[in-house]
């Protein structure tokens, strides 16, 4: 299994890039680490060659404030559209980048290609929820806007994930709206509801926002508008919360004996909310795998993202979704 790394995409690039390079390479002997960018700067930077990490020298790379789709026209030796590129050739089964987002989604359309069958692809990232399972949703991001086949499709690509990836038997997929009733909604939801309930899935409904983090499905299918809305208010939350918490555990030293003492407890709660532990986010709906890492990955983040990859590699996740997908169009068309 090879898995090509944009290590110059990302805010703490590349130091954080070859720092989880590394860590993977060491840990799993089964898997090819090739690392992508500029070899002079790479280099230095490896404290140690384990046989299994390469690097793939590419010249230029693709920053934060580029247009994505001038960039990866443009910047044709750039790290993330040359580990696309490894991937439509068949030199590497995978590529993982914590770089522009747009300029990912761009790469995977362009460079590596969209599965037969699926119009649109989608970012599926796992949102903790409080049974500590997590929660994988899609689209957060990938599209601001969808058509309901477009939901459908997701809801799909979402439970075989689940199972492949997950072991998850038989995933409950759930769509997000505003109401539970099977006519609530707008007129997006309403026609897809639908349509996700001829699917070969196990769906749940509607799923209110309020239900997110109680765990009420495995996966949950949303336009990547209302789903880059949902995800940025959760971490919000999430962030607002701890501040809130820290400011008052360190207000006293009656509060700050308490702190002490439910610190364990803390750093756990804390760990189920950390993104660096699911390492990153599979744009699923293209025909290689394809894994978006958060834009402040460190090297544990990373390695995450290497570990999610190789797990999808070795339940072969995109043939999977492909052989599903192909034959459930079939079943349409008939």
């Amino acid at each position: 299994m090879r898995i090509a790394i944009d290590a110059m995409g990302g805010d703490h690039a590349p130091a954080s890039t070859v720092e989880g390079a590394l860590a993977a390479a060491k840990e799993w002997n089964d898997i090819e680490v090739i690392l992508v960018g500029d070899e002079g700067v790479l280099a230095p930077l490896l404290s140690e060659r384990p046989a299994n990490l390469t690097i793939h020298h590419a010249g230029e790379k693709i920053e934060a404030t580029d247009e994505p789709v001038k960039a990866v026209r443009r910047k044709k030796d750039a790290s993330m559209v040359v580990a696309g590129r490894l991937v439509r050739e068949g030199q590497a089964d995978a590529m993982i980048s914590a770089g522009n987002t747009g300029a990912l989604m761009t790469t995977g359309l362009l460079v590596v290609g969209r599965m037969a069958g699926i119009e649109r692809p989608a970012l599926a990232p796992m949102i903790p929820t409080i049974d500590g399972k997590g929660m994988l949703a899609l689209d957060l991001g990938a599209n601001m806007d969808a058509k309901p086949e477009h939901l459908a499709q997701y809801a799909l690509m979402g439970s075989i994930y689940r199972q492949k990836v997950h072991g998850i038997e038989k995933p409950r997929v759930g769509l997000l709206n505003v109401g539970t009733e099977a006519m609530k909604g707008n007129e997006l939801t309403k026609q897809a509801y639908p349509l996700i309930e001829q699917q070969p899935i196990d769906f749940v409904g509607n799923v209110e926002a309020r239900d997110v983090l109680a765990g009420v499905c495995d996966v949950l299918v949303c336009d990547g508008f209302s789903g880059n809305i949902m995800l940025k208010s959760l971490e919000g939350t999430a962030g607002s919360l701890f501040s809130m918490l820290k400011k008052e555990f360190t207000s006293s030293l009656k509060n700050k004996l308490a702190a002490a003492v439910l610190m364990p407890s803390l750093r756990n709660l804390k760990k189920i909310m950390d993104y660096k532990e699911h390492g990153g986010a599979p744009l699923l709906g293209l025909s290689g795998l394809v894994v978006k890492g958060h834009g402040s990955s460190d090297g544990e983040a990373m390695k995450n993202a290497v570990r999610q990859a190789r797990i999808a590699l070795k339940s072969n996740l995109i043939q999977s979704i492909g052989d599903e997908v192909s034959k459930h169009t079939e079943v349409s068309d008939l």
